[in-house]
C-alpha cells in the first residue's frame, strides 16, 4: 500500500509553517547579526596563553577611543573582536590594552573591510540569490516543456521556487535566532551556503518531477494526485538515501573540522535535511494543490 503523501498535503504544508515561522518573527524583529564582510569594520582574532575575561578586554580596549561591537570566544582559546575599521595606530592600541591586560597576546588574523564595500558585497549577495532562483525557474519551465496536460511546465518551475524559498527562509531564520542567542554572525561564507543550498534543493526537487513526467507520459495514476504519489513513492528512497550521505559527511565536518567553517557546516546541514524535506513533502504537493484548484475554476 503506497504512502498518501499528497492526500496529507495540509498537514506537511502545516508543519513547514510551524518551523518557519519563528524564524521570520525573529528575523524581522532580531534580523540577522552582519558580520564585518557586509557591515564595514575591523575583525581581529587574538590568542591568549589562558582563558580570560571578555568584559575586561571590551573595557580596557574602549579606554584607548576604539569602540567594540562585539568579543566573540573561539574553541582554539581565541577571541574576535569586531569593531569599527581600524588604521594600524589603532590596531596596535588594541594590542597593547590587551597586553596590559593578560600578558602576552598572539594576533591570528586581522581583517580590515571599508563600509562601501560592505555594503557592495551585501548587495551583490541579494543579487546573486534572486538570479540564481530567476534562472532555475526559467530552466525547469524549458526542460519539463514536453510534460503533458494537465501539467504545466511553468507550473513546475514556481512550485520548485515556492520549495526553494521554504529552504532558504529557514536557514536564514535559524540563523537570526542563533544571531541573536550565540552571536553567531552572516558572512559571505553563509550566502556561499545559501546558494549551495538552492543548488541541492533544487537537484532533489527535479529528481522528483521528472519522475512524475515520466509517469504522465506512461498514464500511471487514474488521477494527477495519484500520479504524483505514486512518482513521489518511486523516488523516497533514492532521496532519503543520497541527503543521508551527505548528512553525514557534514557531520563529521562539524564534529572534526575547524571553527571557522562551523556555521558555514551548519547551515547547509540545515539545508540539506529542508531540501529533502521540501522536495517530497512540499514540491510535489503544490503541484497537486495548483491542479486542484485550477479544475475547481473551470468548474
Amino acid at each position: 500500500m503506497l504512502w498518501d503523501v499528497v492526500g496529507k498535503k495540509f498537514w506537511y504544508f502545516a508543519f513547514s509553517g510551524l518551523i518557519i515561522v519563528p524564524g521570520i518573527f525573529a528575523l524581522a524583529i532580531w534580523h540577522l547579526n552582519l558580520g564585518v564582510d557586509f557591515t564595514g569594520g575591523t575583525l581581529l582574532e587574538l590568542g591568549f596563553e589562558k582563558q580570560i575575561d571578555k568584559n575586561a578586554l571590551a573595557t580596557r580596549i574602549k579606554e584607548k577611543g576604539v569602540e567594540v561591537a562585539s568579543i566573540t570566544p573561539t574553541a582554539a582559546n581565541t577571541y574576535l573582536i569586531r569593531t569599527k575599521p581600524l588604521d594600524d595606530a589603532n590596531r596596535k592600541a588594541v594590542l597593547k590594552a590587551a597586553e596590559d591586560e593578560f600578558g602576552e597576546v598572539n594576533q591570528v588574523s586581522v581583517e580590515t573591510i571599508g563600509p562601501v564595500i560592505g555594503a557592495e558585497l551585501l548587495r551583490k549577495s541579494v543579487m546573486a540569490i534572486v538570479i540564481a532562483s530567476l534562472a532555475i525557474v526559467l530552466y525547469i519551465a524549458f526542460a519539463f516543456r514536453s510534460v503533458p496536460k494537465p501539467a504545466s511546465s511553468w507550473r513546475f518551475g514556481i512550485c520548485a521556487i515556492i520549495a526553494l524559498l521554504h529552504d532558504v527562509f529557514l536557514v536564514i531564520g535559524v540563523f537570526a535566532i542563533l544571531g541573536y542567542f550565540l552571536g553567531v554572525q552572516i558572512d559571505t561564507l553563509f550566502v556561499t551556503a545559501l546558494l549551495t543550498i538552492i543548488g541541492f534543493s533544487v537537484h532533489d526537487t527535479i529528481v522528483v518531477f521528472d519522475r512524475i513526467r515520466e509517469n504522465l507520459h506512461k498514464g500511471v495514476g487514474a488521477t494527477f494526485a495519484d500520479t504524483v504519489n505514486h512518482s513521489i513513492m518511486q523516488t523516497l528512497d533514492r532521496s532519503i538515501n543520497t541527503s543521508l550521505t551527505v548528512v553525514l559527511v557534514l557531520l563529521a565536518v562539524f564534529l572534526f573540522g575547524g571553527t571557522s567553517i562551523r556555521w558555514f557546516t551548519v547551515a547547509l546541514l540545515v539545508g540539506v535535511v529542508s531540501g529533502t524535506y521540501s522536495s517530497i513533502f512540499n514540491a510535489a504537493p503544490l503541484l497537486v494543490l495548483w491542479q486542484e484548484w485550477s479544475e475547481r475554476r473551470k468548474r
